[in-house]
């Protein structure tokens, strides 16, 4: 028979109340009568029947060189147990073996618990109804998230309202002041209401200055929350604690999230839009949960009264000879029309907008990272069929590589025609593909490519259709007959007239 557990003899001293029969109250606790009538006289359950050990069961391994180890622990309480046994085991080869570092993590696992620091204490808060929002960024790659079939690495601007948890999220690529601006702007009108406070964590988007370095509010932040009257305040450095409720509310939002990317059943959207749609409806969700607290806070906030506040910044660039304007140290065509003209440029979060005049002439979405370039073929092919041996050392190259299909294209000409014809005959396709359907012209190359043969642009041509010349019908000129307007006259139109 097993050991006898304080369940049993919980159940035997039931059994004993209900009916008095020794031998029957044991077989239904599951111990014979000599155990059973053991308790019954002890009435107490094993666990307060056993009496702490005072002694050692066996000889203790470590007993010779222990103080050392608890000096330098006192030295360096930060010392970790693995750390210490294999230094041990360098100085003292062959006393002691590897099986037994569990029990010496164990022996500095205690001595901590006994003598070592003061540990930080956490100390709940207790917050007041829409008195503050919280922000805090977020990394979300962990979520696999595609565009397009294109992995999306990026973070998730996460605000949330600690008393009732409300919570709200926009997709950013950076921990930008252009990220936190649109963040919070969108939760705001998301509520229609402003706090009193906003509070963040010491990111460089709103406490640092590039230009002077320090830590305080800088004035970008400070104009964000002027215009929606509230007042900033940020955690102390290393005390994340004070920004408790966003910092766990992160890891509830991404667990939630991966939980709806299952129910989905995929992490492919169509477009950065859409995504982030997607995620602000399982965030509208959440909050349906919560909506008597929510409307606690609503009813303490003041109304949202300012118009939206540009979540943009605005630069004038001029456009280059090459058809590239330079914004945040990356590069990106424009059309050729436009060279040696001053633009001006809208940096958003997640992309730009090149404007000329009161005209927007072009939108695409922003470079991550730095010196990088992004060139639009249709940009620049016709310049490039007019001076087709700029294309062999250009710097942007690659970009007129358009996917691996385009690549294998080119490699196939020039194998076949050479350098210089298999190069224009791959401009050629690229002006085809500016001029109509990319989609169709990469699918006939892929077509092309998959049968063995070289994907020429007449090839091409002949796959997609092209039509002949349209020739003009022969029409014969009408002969005019001028005695209708005589007849006019004479009906007495000429005294009208």
């Amino acid at each position: 028979m097993g050991r006898i557990t304080d369940q049993q003899v919980r159940k035997l001293m039931e059994e004993m109340a209900k009916h008095g029969e020794l031998g029957l109250a044991a077989m239904r606790a599951g111990m014979n009568r000599t155990t059973a009538r053991k308790y019954l006289r002890a009435g107490k359950p094993p666990s307060e029947l056993q009496c702490p050990r005072t002694w050692r069961t066996r000889p203790d391994p470590f007993a010779e060189d222990w103080l050392d180890i608890e000096l330098r622990l006192a030295q360096a309480p930060e010392l970790e147990g693995l750390a210490l046994f294999e230094d041990l085991m360098r100085r003292c080869p062959g006393r002691y073996q590897e099986g037994q570092v569990r029990t010496f993590q164990r022996r500095v696992k205690e001595w901590r618990a006994r003598h070592g620091p003061e540990k930080e204490v956490f100390f709940p808060q207790n917050h007041r109804p829409g008195e503050a929002l919280q922000t805090d960024f977020t990394h979300a790659t962990e979520l696999r998230i595609t565009i397009q079939g294109q992995g999306f690495a990026h973070l998730l601007c996460h605000v949330v309202a600690p008393y009732s948890n409300w919570q709200w999220a926009t997709a950013c690529h950076s921990e930008s002041m252009l990220a936190l601006r649109r963040g919070i702007q969108s939760a705001l009108i998301q509520l229609g209401r402003v706090p009193e406070f906003h509070q963040t964590d010491n990111s460089t988007a709103a406490t640092h200055d590039l230009a002077t370095g320090k830590r305080g509010f800088n004035e970008a932040y400070l104009a964000l929350m002027r215009y929606f009257g509230m007042t900033p305040r940020t955690t102390a450095v290393g005390a994340k604690e004070q920004n408790g409720d966003v910092e766990s509310a992160n890891g509830a939002l991404k667990r939630r999230l991966r939980q709806h990317l299952l129910l989905r059943g995929s992490s492919d959207f169509e477009c950065v839009e859409a995504y982030e749609r997607w995620v602000q409806e399982v965030c509208t969700r959440a909050n349906e949960r919560r909506r008597v607290k929510v409307a606690a806070e609503l009813a303490v906030m003041r109304h949202l009264s300012a118009r939206a506040f540009p979540d943009y910044d605005e630069v004038m660039v001029r456009v280059s000879q090459e058809s590239t304007i330079r914004i945040k140290r990356n590069s990106y065509s424009v059309p050729t029309r436009l060279i040696g003209e001053q633009v001006r440029v809208r940096i958003f979060e997640l992309r730009l907008e090149v404007w000329y005049g009161q005209q927007q002439v072009l939108s695409r979405d922003r470079l991550l990272g730095v010196n990088q370039h992004h060139i639009d073929y249709r940009h620049v092919i016709h310049s490039l069929l007019r001076k087709p041996g700029a294309f062999a050392r250009y710097r942007h190259r690659d970009d007129l590589f358009l996917s691996l299909t385009w690549r294998k294209a080119h490699e196939a000409l020039v194998q076949k025609e050479g350098n210089r014809r298999g190069e224009v005959s791959y401009l050629r396709l690229l002006y085809r593909a500016a001029m109509g359907m990319e989609s169709e012209v990469e699918a006939s190359l892929a077509q092309l490519l998959e049968q063995g043969e070289v994907p020429t642009p007449d090839k091409v041509k002949a796959l997609l259709g092209g039509t002949a010349p349209v020739e003009a019908p022969d029409m014969e000129a009408p002969e005019v007959d001028l005695r209708a307007y005589d007849a006019l006259m004479r009906d007495g139109w000429r005294e009208a007239i």
